[in-house]
């Protein structure tokens, strides 16, 4: 496929200051943002929502995909594996914005535990005509887990970090983060479901959650971003600590196993 071959979708929204100081609070960092204030990295993800009726969900509580941007891939297991970022210029609360998104590619693969899907979405944020943000944004979809499926082994996280910062995770950060991004993903919240029907071992950390820590990570230490980049190695799980890790412009999550569950890079 190309990217003319496929559909487009606009969207615009002003960017409130509160939603933006909502996800502050959530954070526990001290201050608001005010009109005209430049927003943090990764920030845009709280607007433009996806709102669609219950009709158009589909059972995991995500817009159902073959009916708006995202092809049907025939799986019903979605994951956001990873992503990458250009920060051209800052954004700008209270001024509204243009969103407009396309999928670059879409594609199925056969892999060690069954069919996958593979779609990348990109996303190019305007503010009064000049580009703020590129965003492509890497989806998997994948069958249902079978019972007597292996789980597959994560790799190791590694250790002799410049920098680390230990993190912990609830319920309510969970709700209140899916919240913002209106995000209905019920592996987040329903941990019935999570647990009976996706097969993992407790309610699930937001991947794009793990990478807004790491990019403020980054910023403090190095500056503004010009670019960020990261993958999604292995779940999170509401009930673990985790650790933050810096060294130079490499970043990841360790769990408390030691696994690696995300890894990313900061480019300033």
């Amino acid at each position: 496929m190309t990217p003319e071959a496929l559909d487009t979708h606009r969207q615009s929204d002003v960017i409130d200051p509160a939603r933006a100081s909502a996800m502050l609070a959530l954070l526990g960092r001290a201050g608001g943002v005010e009109p005209g204030a430049e927003l943090p990295p990764f920030f845009h993800q709280f607007y433009f929502w996806d709102a669609r009726p219950p009709q158009e969900l589909g059972r995991d509580g995500h817009p159902r995909t073959g009916i708006g941007l995202i092809p049907d891939m025939g799986l019903p297991r979605r994951m956001w594996a990873g992503g990458r970022l250009r920060f051209h210029a800052p954004m700008v609360a209270g001024v509204v914005a243009e969103k407009r998104s396309l999928v670059e590619s879409a594609r199925h693969k056969t892999g060690r535990s069954g069919p996958l899907g593979f779609v990348t979405l990109r996303h190019e944020i305007r503010q009064h005509g000049a580009l703020c943000v590129t965003e492509w944004q890497d989806l998997v979809y994948r069958d249902d887990p079978a019972k007597d499926q292996p789980r597959p082994v994560p790799p190791d996280a590694p250790t002799g970090e410049e920098h680390a910062a230990d993190v912990t995770f609830d319920t309510t950060t969970l709700f209140r983060y899916s919240a913002l991004t209106f995000n209905g993903h019920r592996i987040h919240y329903d941990e019935s479901y999570a647990r009976e029907v996706e097969g993992y071992d407790g309610l699930v950390v937001h991947g794009p959650l793990l990478a807004q820590l790491l990019m403020l990570m980054a910023q403090d230490a190095l500056g503004p971003l010009r670019g960020f980049a990261f993958r999604a190695t292995a779940p999170l799980m509401h009930h673990e600590a985790a650790t933050l890790c810096r060294t130079g412009h490499a970043l990841w999550v360790r769990g408390p196993d030691g696994r690696q569950c995300m890894q990313a890079e900061a480019e300033v």
